[in-house]
């Protein structure tokens, strides 16, 4: 009978524990816990992070890694103006701002984040133009945009240099959208070029002033992206999948859209990789379709926090994506 050792040239050893640097393909069996394990590539996979500590959706999100992460204002049933920091594996609360908002836009990171517009139905404005600067601690005002503008506004950026492209910018008696778009220098906006497209984008793009990224729709679902230089507006690859609202992190060319809407009650699950020329399917999918939520990391390590489900209910549920990368894993016969 021929064995694994004369097939690969080695037995498998028993061991106590599990090796500190294994090779790739290495297989051993853990006597401690009577399991064979493995050493192999894992492809691209979501996988369940520390849920928020309440139900959040549509707010603002800052972090240049998923551990460390800030999500702010939004909406937990009503526009709030509280803020959450994620250390990577818990949730602590943060400084309160000035204004509660939803549906706003953010740029930045955990210690120098901003925000920006957003929605608070309970002013005769409805869309608001306050700014807010965080410093890690407390929020502060900042210089205001032109006019109040909310609903799928597009962003990306850092504090000093931000873009905040199209949105809602009227009262509920009186819609429209917009197709201005404004820069921040870490005092004052001034005007950009104009979108294609009004009403266009998510709650939150990709990338810097000069090489930013949204993808989706104004509400209706939509397989555009757009690139900003940081003057001009071009259209980049279609998605495969149309959505709004989706989770959009990382960068111009290296960016991953996870999630979003399909329409009322829609939520997606599928996720896709950009590489700044085309999008393509990526195998890894959330566990539960939902839009509106807070997505902050690189394309290679994000995570997916509250959001709305497909029931049209606000979830606290939290999923982190890792890219492909080598680990240990327990081989079962299935």
């Amino acid at each position: 009978m021929t064995t694994f050792k004369e097939i690969r040239g080695q037995l498998i050893r028993s061991v106590s524990s599990d090796p500190a640097n294994p090779q790739v393909g290495e297989i051993w069996y853990n006597n401690t816990i009577g399991v064979l394990k493995g050493y192999r590539n894992i492809g691209d996979a979501f996988s369940s992070e520390t849920s928020l500590p309440a139900v959040r959706a549509s707010g603002a999100m800052s972090g240049s890694a998923y551990n460390s992460a800030l999500v702010a204002f939004g909406s937990t049933g009503g526009a709030i103006a509280t803020s959450l920091e994620y250390d990577g594996s818990s949730w602590t609360t943060g400084g309160t701002g000035s204004t509660a908002r939803q549906n706003l836009g953010s740029a930045g990171t955990q210690t120098a984040g901003i925000a920006f517009g957003g929605a608070n139905p309970s002013t005769p404005a409805h869309n608001l133009s306050a700014t807010e600067e965080y410093d890690g601690t407390s929020w502060t005002a900042g210089g205001a945009l032109s006019a109040g503008r909310s609903n799928f506004l597009g962003s990306f950026g850092t504090q000093t240099a931000a873009v905040a492209a199209s949105g809602t910018n009227a009262t509920p008696a009186n819609p429209g959208k917009t197709t201005a778009t404004e820069e921040y220098n870490g005092s004052t906006w001034s005007g950009g070029g104009a979108v294609p497209t009004a009403g266009f984008f998510n709650n939150r793009g990709a990338g810097t002033e000069t090489a930013g990224l949204v993808a989706g729709g104004n509400g209706v679902p939509s397989t555009s992206s757009f690139e900003y230089n940081g003057s001009s507006w071009t259209a980049g690859g279609d998605m495969n999948t149309p959505r709004f609202a989706g989770g959009l992190t990382g960068t111009q060319t290296l960016a991953l859209q996870a999630g979003g809407r399909g329409g009322p009650g829609a939520g997606i699950t599928n996720s896709e990789k950009y590489d700044g020329t085309s999008w393509t399917n990526n195998p890894a999918s959330l566990a539960s379709g939902k839009g509106g939520q807070f997505a902050i990391g690189v394309q290679g390590l994000s995570i997916n926090a509250g959001g709305i489900d497909s029931g049209n209910s606000q979830t606290a549920s939290s999923e982190l994506f890792n890219e492909s990368t080598l680990a240990t894993q327990t081989l079962t016969t299935s």
